[in-house]
């Protein structure tokens, strides 16, 4: 079984930063991808951003510029590094991993918060 552990979230000013970090461990197939979503109060949960197991990334068009994802393949761990932190990037986090028998794992999810 597959167990996602996330920490980093917390309360921030408008503009400040924030790194998140997601740690995948336990049984699993050869990872795909890692990556990122979030869900703010009464909103779907959304793409933050991704980066296959090559190195490939992709960002929603809000984060761009802001955020950037990385990853350390020998250690099963994504980051997300969160710059120029506004109040809509207020939501709870999800890590998730994309395994090759095309099995996505969710983490339990990490507080963000930006006050303006």
């Amino acid at each position: 079984q597959v167990r996602l552990v996330e920490s980093g979230g917390g309360l921030v000013q408008a503009g400040g930063s924030l790194r998140l970090s997601c740690a995948a461990s336990g049984t699993m197939f050869s990872i795909i991808s890692m990556g990122w979503r979030r869900q703010a109060p009464g909103k779907q949960r959304e793409l933050v951003a991704v980066i296959t197991s090559g190195g490939s990334t992709n960002y929603a068009d809000s984060v761009k510029g802001r955020f950037t994802i990385s990853r350390d393949n020998a250690k099963n761990t994504v980051y997300l590094q969160m710059n120029s932190l506004k109040p809509e990037d207020t939501a709870v986090y999800y890590c998730n991993v994309l395994d090759s028998q095309m099995s996505r794992n969710w983490g339990q999810g990490t507080q963000v918060t930006v006050s303006s």
